[in-house]
């Protein structure tokens, strides 16, 4: 039987009611009774201290066992009626035996006392565990020790009064037999009483087969073990005390009390110490053994305790340290179990996943790689467990260019710490017709043993792309053969605003034609942002963006609109597609002047900051803002977060933004102006091999 075993079950007892606590009271009484008689037998000449006082180990676990009785003012009155008629009986006076019996329910008083606090998670603590810890032994220890001390202040001092003689040696004694016997008597005392709280809290079922069964489960050599154990130490405690001049032998005992220790039950070897210790008490006070001889009686009994007190505390640290190492052997080989029960769960299901996954560090050494990624790339490997450049396996960005070195998901987690994606298109000899990957990288929390790795996971996306690609191209063509019939009805419109009567009619068509040549145009712009071939060149935004502020100053101007004040910061180089560019930047400083509240004259600040290899160009304004959980849906296709009539358009505008910084493997973002009212536009986009040119800030137009 474990000690898990023993703790198995075992929960706080039920509220006994008066009549069981009365028994139990009367049945401490007695055996307290007979150990304090027994103890009295010991006396030694004219000091009238016992030699051995096993009464105070029962004292000790009367109080703790019955500490939150409600007749606990019954246990200390039997106690104390006890102790002092058997004290008067075997000869002690009334004044010593009250004495005697004050420091009796002090020192077991104090006992319970410190039990419950510093072992609150013990039976007779509060708890239900048993003592199966070193811990608990060194504090039941050091309560043992305290608890005796608080006697010896008592009846040693008491002694001391009545007779005018102090007893140093007398104290002493006191001090090893109460500590010996509280330590000794009080952790079998213990032991016994959560073995019966388990008996009787446990399935009635079980109860008369328990130790049956504990004893069947027990191998025959580990039996054959138990008894000679048993016959070994009888004989060698014999050999020891049993001749009336012997020799120093009953040190060298321990090696029985540290072999029942290594390898039997702890409660095998409370017994042991309990027996064997009673045995060398009473060979000693029959005069014989090694300690027989020593011609001093307090002296004598000094020895006695300590060798028992010692006998106990080896025994009980060696075999507590067993139960602790095997507990924790077995935590230990349970967590392993179950880290690979855990590790075969998360691999079945990773190789069992029809998306890529791969975990890997800034130097493309894969840490975890499953089936679907190496199917998903044609299945072309190194071999090397190792990423090599793109060209190995054939993969090209949208525009149909090699991915740069540097420029995986995976490589720009890893450099920028934050989370990436892209498309990738797979081409090589198994995948001669292409197969597109949507491909996002995130860093994982922690190094693991010192190194940085990347969690990418990808998946196909051929299918949903092209379906998405002959969508845009359905409505390029849609929206370019529309504009034919558009043109014809603006045309007839013009002819029909002379009419008399058809004023109001024709304005409404024109204004409805308005919208609809607007949302064409987003849609031909839409489509060429999204499919339109890339033509990189070194971009000079400074020129770019004061063409287009002075292009809204100018349109402004035309309809008697506040023009706006547009400042422009130090502005770099980019590489990128002109045209695209200038599409992105009228989009964004045009929302910027579009979304001003009536009779405020819109106000940007458009400037740049480094953000490693790429730039940062951030365009801050004054107008309404954008509602608060919007900032990320504005850039969605057809999205408006402001649907009011003063506020036209189609929802397409920052889409076509998001797109183009997309396809040149940048980002952009909406946050609140942090200076005030308004709305801050970042778009990230990569620089130009040359050095940036700050140029001074031209006047607001």
């Amino acid at each position: 039987m474990t000690v898990d075993e023993e703790r198995a079950g075992a929960g706080p007892a039920p509220r006994p009611g008066l009549r069981v606590e009365a028994l139990r009271s009367l049945a401490f009484a007695l055996l307290h009774l007979v150990a304090a008689f027994v103890g009295r037998l010991t006396v030694m000449d004219n000091t009238n201290l016992s030699l051995v006082w096993p009464a105070a180990g029962v004292a000790a676990v009367w109080f703790v066992a019955q500490r939150r009785s409600r007749l606990f003012t019954l246990d200390v009155t039997l106690l104390a009626a006890v102790t002092m008629a058997l004290n008067m009986a075997t000869g002690a006076s009334a004044a010593l035996a009250g004495f005697f019996v004050l420091a009796n329910v002090v020192q077991a008083g104090v006992f319970a006392w410190l039990f419950g606090r510093w072992l609150p998670e013990l039976w007779g603590g509060g708890g239900a565990e048993p003592i199966s810890r070193l811990t608990h032994l060194w504090r039941l220890l050091s309560i043992s020790a305290i608890s005796t001390v608080c006697g010896a202040l008592i009846g040693p001092t008491g002694l001391w009064l009545i007779t005018g003689n102090y007893s140093v040696a007398a104290t002493a004694v006191w001090l090893t037999r109460n500590t010996a016997s509280m330590l000794l008597i009080g952790v079998a005392g213990l032991r016994i009483g959560h073995l019966l709280h388990r008996y009787w809290t446990g399935n009635p079922g079980r109860r008369r087969s328990a130790l049956r069964d504990a004893w069947q489960r027990t191998p025959w050599p580990r039996r054959a073990e138990y008894l000679t154990l048993l016959v070994v130490s009888f004989a060698a405690y014999s050999v020891a005390f049993g001749l009336r001049h012997g020799l120093p032998l009953a040190f060298p005992l321990l090696t029985v009390t540290v072999w029942a220790g290594l390898r039997l039950h702890t409660s095998f070897v409370i017994a042991h110490d309990l027996m064997f210790g009673g045995l060398a008490v009473v060979f000693t006070l029959h005069g014989d053994g090694p300690f027989a001889s020593i011609p001093s009686n307090p002296t004598r009994a000094l020895v006695v305790q300590l060798f028992v007190g010692f006998v106990a505390v080896v025994g009980l640290a060696v075999a507590l340290g067993r139960d602790e190492r095997t507990r924790l052997v077995d935590d230990l080989r349970g967590a392993r179990q179950e880290a690979a029960d855990q590790a075969e769960v998360l691999r079945t299901v990773v190789d069992s996943m029809t998306e890529g996954l791969a975990v890997v560090d800034a130097d493309g050494r894969y840490l975890l790689r499953n089936p679907a990624a190496l199917e998903l790339l044609g299945g072309v490997t190194s071999g090397t467990g190792q990423i090599r450049e793109s060209a190995f396996y054939g993969l090209y960005r949208a525009d149909g260019t090699l991915v740069p070195r540097g420029e995986l998901p995976y490589q720009r987690t890893l450099a920028t710490g934050e989370p990436h994606a892209m498309d990738i298109v797979v081409r090589n000899s198994a995948v001669p017709q292409g197969r597109t990957l949507a491909v996002h990288a995130t860093p994982m929390p922690k190094p693991i043993n010192g190194v940085r790795y990347a969690v990418t996971v990808f998946s196909d996306v051929t299918a949903e792309r092209r379906q998405r690609d002959d969508l845009a191209a359905f409505a390029g063509v849609v929206a370019h053969d529309l504009n034919n019939p558009l043109t014809t009805v603006e045309g007839w419109s013009e002819e029909l605003i002379d009419v008399p009567g058809a004023g109001a009619a024709v304005t409404r068509i024109r204004r409805a034609a308005a919208r609809m040549r607007n949302l064409i145009n987003d849609l031909l712009n839409y489509t060429t942002a999204r499919d339109g071939r890339l033509d990189l060149t070194d971009v000079d935004l400074a020129p770019l963006i004061a063409d287009i502020a002075a292009a809204r100053a100018d349109q402004a101007e035309s309809t008697g609109a506040p023009a706006p004040r547009v400042t422009l910061g130090a502005l770099p180089v980019v590489r990128a597609d002109e045209a695209l560019m200038r599409q992105l930047f009228e989009n964004v400083v045009g929302n910027a002047v579009k979304y001003t509240a009536p009779g405020v004259i819109p106000q940007l600040m458009v400037y740049a900051t480094a953000d490693g290899d790429d730039i940062r160009v951030c365009v801050a304004d004054n107008g309404i803002g954008i509602p608060a959980g919007q900032h990320e849906a504005v850039f969605d296709n057809f999205h408006r977060a402001h649907r009011t009539s003063d506020y036209a358009g189609t929802g397409l505008g920052l889409a076509i933004c998001k797109r183009i910084t997309q396809r040149h493997g940048g980002t952009i973002t909406a946050t609140d102006n942090p200076s005030g009212a308004g709305t801050v536009i970042t778009v990230t986009i990569p620089l130009a091999t040359q050095p940036s040119r700050p140029r001074p800030a031209p006047a607001p137009a």
